[in-house]
């Protein structure tokens, strides 16, 4: 599309909405919605006066007008006014009724009226409902609303927000401290020099609480709250997400001291394109006006710029640098601890039983964010609810996070007795094999009841604690124990089946982590032939080698997961006896915990011992 083509200006559709208003009144209503007005000479109309062709006639100071009898041709005929005393005679020997017979002439107001101002409006509301709709599909409102921003305005009381609903996200909770102290006290900073971040960006995965920590910031301030998404400042109409920003701007500027929260603001600040093909111009110029604006407002007026993503290195460097965002604040999924607090915040607002062991489901939920957390802690609600309890009890939560990590029981499900039989000899297998290495998390539960994931059964391992590094022995153990299960399976029943695909994945990718990004292999040494893409979402990697490379690294991952395989299948050989027995012992309860688990395992072993 031209350029100049989209880029006119309201003013042009208005001006041809007015030509084509000019022409329905100059041409077309006189064409056909006027009647026919013939004039004559004055002995004409005397002529056919006498001959009683009109039914009505009006007499005016300069014209005489006169409306024909024939029904199928309404004519009006016009001649000049005469000085005849006989006229009216004439007339009424013709029988002709003395009535207005022309239409009125409406007043100069009325017909301007009429014939310009409701056309007008008729045009303008149309063009309006036109752009409703095309705002609705666009997701917004009303798209004539140019250059507003649509943001949310919160006060202390809307927000509802303090540090105290936030949890297990102490170091960020630091940080911002600092910004709201300045929004109380800025003077102490003025008084040394100091001066006070103007933006502070919020980095980390979905779910961890940035859009929170930013309402806590608020409400702790207690200042006006300005919440406005990037996807908002995106439009279909070229130059609107730049007004957008103008507005917001000037908004907060007049409401300062005040904090301006732009979430998702990746949607907006992605690094720029450097003119190549494929480029979006309307949201450079919005990214361009935004720098422009934070370079331009005062910050120590008190207005500070807090923004959300969880996609920083997409972000353009003009935006990252000192005297804009200066301040990067990590909000990373919760430690242990972190965890525990965040499970006790939730489940202040739910009817909790006194003996809930809050550490061991902390221990359980390794890897999930505040959000997740959240949603056990209501899913364990609704079960509480499903079995007719006034309060939660421990099992519900645990409950929760088998639901959460492998989808609800498939009661339903048909399983034939020897399928069941090789799924009991799977899991036993992963348990087995995890039980009789070191550096290995325990064993907390193993099932072969089906869950909607598509998983036939699980084994459920859980850390004492979190682990920060991980070492080569004990990444080569967890690989081994994930391949515990197919290795039952072929010792057993010397026989393969699709129950291990999940397990095969999970163990090529730890085994290319060595490889590529660990460095925990001789060939390759402490080279990196792989980096992590969108770390915060699903952590995607991508090879930065030779293909020659590449071949030998595929080569080196297969040699490790083999040798794994290996050490699992002469583990279960060794203890073939308490592989049976133990699944047996499956197949008959169906789920069982670790702790019976291992009371089994050790009851095996000295019984083995005393028979030696």
């Amino acid at each position: 599309m031209d350029d100049n083509k989209k880029r006119r200006p309201l003013l042009y559709y208005y001006v041809m909405a007015l030509l084509i208003i000019l022409l329905i009144n100059t041409v077309i209503v006189p064409t056909f919605f006027s009647p026919k007005v013939k004039e004559v000479s004055y002995d004409n109309f005397i002529k056919m006066a006498d001959d009683g062709k009109f039914s009505k006639v009006e007499i005016t100071d300069k014209r005489i007008a006169a409306l024909c009898k024939d029904e199928n041709n309404k004519e009006i005929v016009v001649t000049g006014r005469v000085d005849d005393p006989q006229l009216a005679d004439r007339l009424m020997k013709s029988k002709v009724e003395f009535s207005q017979v022309v239409p009125k002439e409406d007043s100069f107001i009325v017909s301007f009226f009429k014939n310009w101002v409701l056309p007008i409006m008729l045009f303008f509301g149309l063009g309006q409902l036109f752009m409703y709709f095309m705002g609705k599909r666009m997701g917004g409102g009303n798209a004539m609303t140019f250059g507003k921003s649509n943001a949310k305005v919160y006060v202390e009381a809307q927000t509802g927000k303090s540090f105290a609903d936030v949890a297990g996200q102490d170091e960020a909770k630091e940080a911002l401290m600092e910004l709201v102290d300045f929004l109380h006290n800025p003077e102490k900073y003025k008084e040394i020099g100091a001066n006070m971040p103007k933006g502070a960006l919020l980095v980390g995965p979905p779910g961890t609480g940035k859009t929170l920590l930013a309402k806590a910031v608020a409400g702790e301030a207690k200042v006006p709250f300005f919440s406005i998404s990037g996807s908002e400042f995106v439009e279909m109409f070229v130059g609107m997400g730049a007004a957008r920003v103008r507005d917001l701007f000037k908004q907060a500027q007049e409401k300062a001291p005040c904090i301006v929260f732009i979430d998702e603001i990746d949607a907006i600040g992605k690094r720029r394109d450097n003119g190549q093909f494929g480029g979006n111009d309307e949201r450079e110029q919005t990214l361009n006006q935004l720098l422009s604006e934070m370079d331009g407002f005062d910050g120590s007026k008190g207005v500070v710029i807090l923004a959300a993503t969880n996609r920083p290195e997409s972000l353009d460097k003009a935006l990252l640098r000192p005297g804009r965002f200066d301040r990067r604040i990590p909000v990373e999924l919760p430690d242990i601890g972190g965890r525990e607090a965040i499970l006790k915040v939730h489940a202040k607002d739910v009817k909790m039983a006194n003996d809930i062991d809050f550490k061991s489901l902390a221990r359980a939920t390794a890897g999930a964010s505040g959000a997740e957390l959240a949603n056990i802690v209501n899913e364990a609600a609704l079960r509480a609810v499903k079995m007719q309890r006034k309060e939660v009890e421990q099992a519900d939560l645990e409950e929760s996070i088998e639901v959460v990590i492998a989808g609800y029981q498939r009661k339903g499900a048909v399983v034939s007795p020897e399928e069941k039989r090789v799924i009991a000899y799977h899991e036993i297998g992963h348990a087995l094999v995890a039980a009789m290495q070191k550096n290995s998390a325990p064993v907390h539960k193993i099932t072969i009841i089906p869950r909607t994931n598509g998983a036939l059964g699980y084994t459920m391992q859980i850390a004492e604690n979190d682990s920060v590094l991980m070492k080569k022995e004990e990444l080569f153990n967890k690989i081994v124990t994930l391949t515990g299960g197919r290795s039952a399976e072929e010792v057993v029943f010397n026989c393969v089946t699709s129950g291990a695909s999940n397990d095969i994945e999970q163990a090529t990718r730890i085994a290319r982590g060595m490889v590529t990004r660990f460095g925990m292999t001789e060939e390759f040494d402490m080279m990196a032939t792989e980096v992590v893409n969108n770390m915060y979402l699903g952590g995607d990697t991508s090879l930065q080698c030779s293909q020659e490379t590449a071949g030998k690294i595929d080569a080196k991952v297969l040699e490790i997961i083999k040798e794994a395989h290996q050490k699992a299948r002469n583990i279960l050989i060794e203890n073939r006896d308490k592989l049976d027995v133990l699944a047996g012992y499956l197949l008959e309860k169906e789920t069982i915990t670790g702790d019976e688990f291992m009371a089994l395992l050790r009851k095996e072993e000295s019984a083995v011992e005393q028979e030696a």
